[in-house]
């Protein structure tokens, strides 16, 4: 066995080494742009080999694709941001008297005093979480020269993994020895399904609870439906929240107001929202990867931990792609007795 390691480790061997190391060490700041870029790339290259087949330029070709990709992406966030902006602005217009200060000292007095939490502390409270907010934004502000530099990179790596991903998968796979290739074509096959897992039967999923949000809220009349229905898709991203948060806070404020009859409609559509997603997520996943609940919810929580708030979509498919890997090798050891 020494001997075989000594035959691997060859000078040639070493220098590989070395370089990968150290172009790791270059790329590690923007590697979560370059990740996401090939997850994109994935959801984004049959856009462009479908424009291609009209147009017959495949660079024009994916670029369109992204534009067609990206262009709601954009819409979406900027709508929220003019809709909470908007609400903002008639709030404080109607208020225009309005001491924040003395507002959240009333609402103090109605939260309940026990040793773990004081009331009085929730203005000083309050007030250094905006503080920190604040700071934040403004150091996200005065980096705007690394933002610049992630957006370019992760619009590259999006254009060359759409126009060269097949390309590079075949480089990796020159490298493989021939009695492993079948684990690694198993490896590339299971790391596709969690990919449509992740995108049709949790994204998929959440853009039809947030219609079907959209559509419910504004028939029962509240103002901002669309809007409400784009945020409950969004929070039905994120498995431990779902659409509950947006109806259960529609039913404690009409609640409040007296409305009783839509408090209990509402919350029966909320039951509804919640049933309904039992039934569409795992009717669309399980044609895919069957990937337990738990790994995307580590995902979930920890991806933003480790990579801000693109680690919402890292997170969960890097641990759901290492679940397909170490299921893949399983499959070979198995077969290899």
């Amino acid at each position: 066995m020494e001997k075989d390691l000594k035959d691997y480790i060859t000078p040639p061997v070493m220098l590989i080494l070395f370089l990968l190391a150290i172009s790791l060490i270059f790329i590690f700041p923007v590697l979560n742009m370059i990740i996401l870029g090939a997850i994109l790339a994935y959801g984004i290259r049959p856009v462009a080999l479908k424009i291609q087949s009209k147009l017959r330029f495949q660079s024009i070709s994916i670029l369109i694709s992204m534009i067609v990709v990206l262009i709601p992406l954009i819409l979406l966030i900027a709508y929220i941001v003019m809709v909470i902006s908007g609400v903002l602005t008639d709030f404080f217009a109607a208020n225009p008297n309005l001491d924040i200060n003395y507002t959240m000292s009333q609402l103090s007095s109605y939260i309940p005093q026990n040793p773990f939490f004081d009331g009085n502390n929730i203005v000083p409270t309050i007030q250094s979480a905006g503080k920190y907010v604040l700071s934040y934004l403004v150091g996200k502000i005065g980096s705007i020269a690394n933002i610049t530099l992630d957006l370019f990179i992760l619009i590259c790596s999006v254009y060359y993994f759409v126009k060269d991903g097949e390309n590079c998968i075949n480089f990796v796979k020159s490298f493989i020895p021939d009695k492993h290739l079948d684990f690694f074509d198993r490896t590339v096959e299971s790391v596709e399904d969690v990919l449509k897992s992740i995108f049709y039967g949790h994204f998929l999923t959440s853009v039809i609870i947030g219609i079907f949000g959209a559509i419910g809220y504004s028939l029962l009349g509240y103002p901002y439906g669309i809007f409400l229905g784009v945020i409950t898709g969004i929070l039905q991203l994120i498995p431990i929240f779902g659409p509950w948060p947006i109806y259960w806070a529609l039913a404690i404020m009409d609640a409040l107001n007296g409305n009783y009859p839509r408090v209990v409609v509402v919350l029966l559509f909320g039951f509804f929202l919640s049933l309904i997603d039992m039934y569409i997520r795992p009717a669309i996943s399980s044609h895919h990867a069957d990937i337990h609940p738990l790994i995307l919810l580590i995902g979930f929580l920890s991806g933003p931990l480790v990579y801000g708030i693109v680690g919402f979509i890292i997170g969960p498919l890097i641990l759901g792609i290492t679940y397909a890997v170490l299921d893949s090798f399983r499959k070979e050891l198995k077969e290899a007795e």
